[in-house]
Formats: structure tokens, sequence, C-alpha cells
């Protein structure tokens, strides 16, 4: 059986990274909380696909959205490193992926992905999973879908900035609306 994650704290990682720069350097939990930030972590099956590239390119899009919310987006496959440089410094007309505004993570030896449960481990790749994590390292939400499905980047801003109300907040709530009260 599946060990749950939401409301516990999240699984701690170090991972080798392609940094905003192209600089090549290390991202973890540790350090965003540290720094009083939420983290997105989103993981993706593979470089080089055609979903993938839709995804990652529109959360780098909205970058700026997630830096005004006082959250760090990190995305993660399986891939190295030098695979995700590779696909950066391809163009975005030729299903690369041009400058990113956040680091894409390797977890090369699938440690990671295994931790946060979206290891396939007969393919070795990740499923599309997205994780919201608190600045006090708490996992306060996670979505796991098949990999033929994109997320959507409206609904990522709406659950991280409806997790930081600390309120109740209904269906369908928006930001700017009003938390139910107890």
């Amino acid at each position: 059986m599946a060990e749950r994650l939401v409301a516990n704290q999240a699984p701690r990682f170090e991972m080798q990274a392609v940094l905003a720069n192209k600089e090549f350097g290390k991202v973890n939990l540790e350090e965003n909380m540290k720094n009083d930030k939420w983290t997105v972590l989103f993981f993706y099956p593979m470089d080089f696909t055609f979903v993938c590239p839709t995804e990652i390119t529109a959360m780098s899009d909205r970058y700026d959205e997630f830096e005004d919310l006082d959250a760090e987006v990190i995305g993660v496959s399986t891939d190295t490193i030098h695979t995700h440089l590779a696909w950066i410094n391809t163009d975005r007309t030729e299903n690369g992926l041009g400058q990113l505004k956040f680091p894409l993570a390797a977890d090369h030896n699938q440690r990671v992905s295994r931790d946060y449960g979206v290891l396939i481990e007969e393919e070795g790749v990740a499923l599309r999973g997205l994780f919201i994590i608190n600045p006090e390292g708490e996992l306060q939400y996670q979505v796991v879908n098949h990999n033929n499905i994109g997320r959507d980047v409206d609904e990522t801003l709406r659950v991280l900035q409806a997790l930081q109300t600390g309120g109740l907040c209904p269906a369908n709530w928006r930001p700017g609306q009003k938390t139910l009260e107890v």
C-alpha cells in the first residue's frame, strides 16, 4: 500500500540541476525552506518528448507569478543534467525548451522519484507528479497523472494561492475571494 505524503514532512532531496543561467549546480528542499520559500516540485517523464516541453515552457513563461508568491519551481526527470542542457539549448521551434527561468533537476538514480511515489520502476521514468511544499517542509498538495496529459499552470497557481491563505477554500475558489468561516 502506498504511503501518504500530504500533511507529512516532504521527502528531503538534493539533486544536480541545470540552473536558470544554464550552469550546473544543485537544488535542494532545505535551501528553499531556509529561505522561507514554497516549493513547487514537478516531475515529468523524460527530455525530448512531446507533452513535456509544453508544460515546462508554460511554467517558465509564468515563473514571475510563482516568484511573486515566494515559490521556487523545480522540474525533475530521471534524465542527466547533460541531456537537460542539450534540451534547454534546443530552440522551442524545434521541440526544445529554450531559456528557462527555473532549474531542471536530474534524478538519474531515481531516488527522488521513488521517494515521491511517481517512479514507473519498469521504465525508469517518472509519472507527471506535482507537489507543493510549504516553507516548513510540509507537503501540502500532490497530484499525479498519466504521462499523456499535461498539467494546467493556472490551476497550480490557484492551488498555491489557496494554500497560502491558510483558510478553508471552497470548490471553485479563486484568488481574491473570501475563504470559509468556521
